[in-house]
């Protein structure tokens, strides 16, 4: 390919959008690639990044409010094609000259739409009336000189306009919920057709540019990969080693904040799927000294990922030693960063910092390894999909997401190695349990908390107990950046909670986390 993925994105501007990363999943899907700005970046820096197209997301303010966020018009001279949507709509209507009023009558959820023209760039193949999810109180009501109007709904005599001389569209209503009918045919045109765009953001592809991108990072200097056995570090560990072969080490730290058995899948699941040369460092004992009383969970990940550099550059100093070596430092260190864990760390343009991953905000300053990222980029789901197309094996591409600092944070309190071991024996007992009901698949994660510092009053065996409750904290989601709790069947949840209490003596009661993410995380800590 002459011209990388990330060289031309297709750039969304959050204009505060509740689903700002959810437009740019949709993009994906139909097989382009993006990435999300904020409003605050500036027309030119955003034309620096050379976008093959621009979606202006929906946002929560009034386009003539005092403060609201603004449209430059010059971003829509620049050639650019650009489609906006819902706030990003009206700030297209305000920039061309159009009329944007507050009418009196708002639309909120399920609205009918009606389609002028149906052969129309944004509307072509689909019927005349459709439903689409509306969210806004004021409305555009003259549309800009050389817009051609192609929907009306009850509420808004202006809900689409079209101009495809200056590759200029929008629609009032969010295309990117599945509220929306047509919502994705809607993104698919303007894409493809309105932009021109190629769907070549595809798994092969995907693998075929990060691995030039790996090659074109680390040339001839030696990798080493910090191993986890979850899903990413295990495809970033696979795709590195396609990029460049032997040059590559794995580390695994049994750092002894692991679930039960993961130690020993990562020596056999793994290099035997791939062949990768593995070194095994045994840290337990340093990792508990480092987490000793600390009950902060932020201190927490920060000590973890202080370790683990630590832990890392040790053993590239015992690898350069080795005979193998022949005296070649290791220079680069592989991590399995995703775009979420860059968003939620603060580390995207315009984000909040809401905790640090270990990967991202928990590195120390003085790091001497340069970082090979290559799956900075993806979602979950891409992470998947790339895993399936290097040949990693199923078992581990589907594994359930699950923390670098492990289970530390999922321990409320300090860590200690008996509550490791109480944490450990009640998530086995889930894992298996939802295993058996065939619930691996619909869940995307199910962590096990174990609420140390909590004790609650209960009876077993005829005598009164005073032990921790757990937590289960089943969930749905697509790429972590939301997330639903799973309705897990009824029999499932007694199954656990008779389990847990019969066979783990410290625990005494076992309840449901149901908050949604927003507001809570999916972790705990």
């Amino acid at each position: 390919m002459t011209d990388s993925f990330a060289a031309r994105p297709v750039l969304v501007v959050d204009f505060g959008a509740q689903y700002a990363q959810l437009i740019a999943r949709r993009v994906r899907e139909a097989k382009v690639y993006s990435e999300v700005v904020p409003h605050s970046m500036t027309t030119e820096a955003m034309l620096a990044k050379r976008p093959a197209a621009i979606i202006l997301s929906g946002g929560p303010a009034s386009v003539y409010a005092v403060g609201a966020p603004s449209l430059d018009p010059a971003l829509l001279a620049a050639g650019v094609p650009v489609f906006g949507m819902c706030y990003g709509f009206q700030s297209m209507a305000q920039a061309l000259g159009g009329t944007v009023a507050a009418t009196g009558t708002g639309e909120y959820g399920q609205t009918p739409a009606r389609v002028l023209d149906t052969t129309s760039t944004l509307f072509d193949g689909q019927p005349a009336e459709q439903s689409v999810w509306m969210s806004h109180g004021d409305s555009v009501t003259v549309a800009p000189q050389g817009m051609r109007v192609t929907a009306v709904t009850d509420g808004a005599p202006v809900a689409a306009f079209e101009d495809d001389t200056r590759r200029l569209y929008g629609v009032q209503w969010h295309p990117e919920v599945l509220h929306t009918a047509y919502g994705q045919r809607v993104l698919e045109n303007f894409l493809w057709t309105g932009a021109g765009l190629a769907a070549d953001w595809t798994p092969e592809h995907v693998v075929e540019e990060l691995v030039e991108s790996v090659r074109a990072q680390v040339g001839q200097g030696r990798v080493l990969c910090a191993l986890s056995g979850g899903v990413d570090s295990s495809v970033a560990a696979a795709l590195v080693q396609r990029a460049v072969g032997d040059q590559l080490t794995c580390v695994f730290v049994d750092h002894g904040l692991l679930r039960e058995g993961e130690p020993e899948a990562v020596e056999s699941e793994f290099v035997a799927a791939t062949g990768v040369r593995l070194v095994v460092v045994d840290a337990r004992a340093r990792f508990l000294d480092a987490l000793a009383g600390v009950s902060d969970p932020e201190t927490k990940r920060k000590i973890i990922g202080r370790e683990f550099i630590r832990v890392f550059e040790q053993a590239a100093r015992d690898l350069v030693g080795s005979a193998e070596a022949d005296g070649h430092p290791i220079e680069y260190l592989v991590q399995g960063t995703l775009y979420p864990d860059v968003v939620e760390s603060g580390g995207g343009e315009g984000a909040a910092n809401i905790k640090s991953h270990h990967n991202v905000g928990g590195l120390p300053e003085d790091l001497q390894f340069t970082l090979v990222e290559p799956l900075r980029s993806l979602f979950k789901d891409e992470v998947r999909a790339v895993g399936l197309e290097l040949g990693v094996p199923e078992q581990i591409v589907w594994r359930q997401p699950f923390p670098g600092p492990g289970l530390a944070v999922r321990i409320i309190g300090a860590v200690t190695a008996e509550r490791l071991a109480v944490l450990r024996q009640a998530d086995a007992i889930v894992r298996a349990e939802l295993t058996a009901a065939g619930l691996d698949r619909s869940i995307w994660q199910c962590p096990v908390v174990l609420l140390a510092d909590v004790r609650s009053v209960g009876v077993q065996g005829d005598g009164r107990t005073y032990g921790h409750p757990i937590v289960l904290r089943p969930v749905t989601s697509e790429d972590a950046m939301t997330a639903d709790w799973t309705r897990v069947p009824y029999d499932v949840l007694a199954q656990i909670s008779t389990r847990i209490t019969n066979e783990v003596r410290e625990v005494n009661r076992v309840v449901l986390d149901v908050t949604s993410k927003p507001p809570g995380t999916i972790e705990w800590e």
